[in-house]
C-alpha cells in the first residue's frame, strides 16, 4: 500500500476544511474512482488540517493528488496555499 499525506495551513486552509466537511459526498465520488483506492481521511487542526489517502500503489496516490488539486481549484472560493506533501509505502496498515 502507498500513502500520501497533504498538510494544509495558512491562506485558505480553514475554508478548505469547512468545505470538505460540507461536501463529503462530492469528495467520496471524486476518490472512489481512483484506481487502487483504499481509504481517505480529512483531519482538521488549529491552523488548517491534513488529508490522508491510501491506495494500492503510488500511481493511485498520484491520481488522488491530481484530483484533489483540481477539486480545490474548482470549488474553493479563495486561494489555498499548496499543501506540504509526505508520501511513502506503508509499514503497517490495518
Amino acid at each position: 500500500m502507498y500513502v500520501v499525506v497533504r498538510s494544509y495551513s495558512g491562506q485558505g486552509a480553514s475554508e478548505l476544511f469547512a468545505l470538505l466537511a460540507q461536501r463529503e459526498d462530492d469528495v467520496k465520488a471524486l476518490l472512489d474512482g481512483v484506481p487502487g483506492f483504499s481509504s481517505y481521511a480529512a483531519v482538521r487542526s488549529d491552523d488548517g488540517g491534513l488529508t490522508v489517502t491510501i491506495c494500492e500503489d503510488k500511481a493511485g496516490t498520484d491520481e488522488s493528488s491530481r484530483r484533489a488539486a483540481d477539486w480545490i481549484k474548482e470549488n474553493v472560493n479563495t486561494t489555498v496555499n499548496p499543501p506540504t506533501i509526505t508520501e511513502g509505502s506503508t509499514v503497517l496498515h490495518f
